[in-house]
């Protein structure tokens, strides 16, 4: 069994983020007979998840760009997610820092807010960073880390059961004696090892507990001995980088995760992506009659 360091996710218990809402009557529009305008509606607030995340930058340069009155209210994925549901039970409005693949998109009727200024940058990739030396180390690791390569259904097969209520570790499980054929593919021209030790970070989103839980089931099954850490964004680049952590398959290019990167640059190898075709933006339930983040100046 994979060796799990920090599980924050079953013990998140972040508070919940509080969102003030101004009138109630008709609050989809957003219009001054619904109790004042979306901005008051809404508090001026848009919720958001962990401060160092690179959606909530985004957001907070999205603000700047269109000149906004909002504030983006930082939390955790989880009370995020938790905040969208409370507000679409009640046909509230509400504004979320939002990416995909994510469970959400399934669940609930969402859009993205077009963004005409591009604060949030063009389509994104998601990269498996490794260390430096990790192919001569372990040469197939490295091979199977090169090979991984999936797709947003995918991931969110993983992610919409893990969300349901499974434990994450049997859902990848299933998922991989399910697609037999695809982890092949992975695995080809690597040769099995007895018991090498593997450190694999992570950040606490749900497309990385899925990701990183599939892959290290996968280096498993070829005989590493994996132990996944969950950390902050910076850090686990920071752990690449120091050889702290052998590889993440989390690293969201070109624009989330652009300053690491940058920052980083030469002291960690880009294997590619092995997801393409991620989004990161504004989304809101459908019901609310705003399509742009232009709608939101007042």
């Amino acid at each position: 069994m994979i060796k799990n360091k920090w599980k924050k996710l079953s013990i998140i218990a972040v508070a919940i983020v509080s969102l003030t809402i101004v009138g109630c009557s008709n609050s989809k529009t957003g219009d001054q007979d619904s109790g004042g305008t979306l901005g008051k509606q809404l508090g001026y607030k848009i919720t958001g998840i962990d401060a160092g995340a690179g959606v909530v930058q985004a957001a907070e340069k999205a603000v700047k760009d269109y000149g906004l009155d909002y504030t983006v209210q930082t939390s955790s994925g989880a009370a995020m997610t938790q905040a969208l549901a409370d507000a679409i039970e009640n046909k509230e409005p509400i504004i979320v820092t939002g990416w995909s693949p994510h469970w959400k998109f399934a669940k609930y009727d969402l859009k993205y807010l077009e963004d005409p200024k591009g604060s949030f940058g063009e389509a994104e990739h998601i990269n498996t960073i490794v260390r430096l030396g990790l192919d001569k180390d372990m040469p197939n690791a490295y091979k199977i880390l090169d090979n991984f390569y999936w797709t947003s259904d995918d991931m969110e097969a993983v992610m919409s059961k893990v969300n349901e209520g499974a434990d994450v570790e049997e859902v990848a499980r299933q998922w991989i004696d399910d697609h037999q054929d695809k982890v092949s593919k992975w695995t080809e021209g690597a040769e099995k090892v007895n018991g090498e030790a593997i450190k694999l970070a992570y950040v606490a989103w749900d497309t990385e507990i899925a990701s990183t839980n599939v892959i290290g089931l996968v280096l498993e099954d070829m005989g590493y001995k994996v132990t996944l850490t969950q950390v902050e964004a910076g850090p686990m680049w920071a752990a690449v980088a120091s050889g702290d952590a052998d590889a993440i398959v989390a690293a969201w290019l070109p624009g989330t995760h652009k300053k690491y990167m940058e920052d980083y640059k030469g002291q960690v190898e880009d294997l590619g992506p092995n997801l393409e075709g991620a989004k990161i933006g504004l989304v809101v339930p459908a019901y609310m009659e705003i399509n742009s983040i232009e709608d939101l100046i007042e």
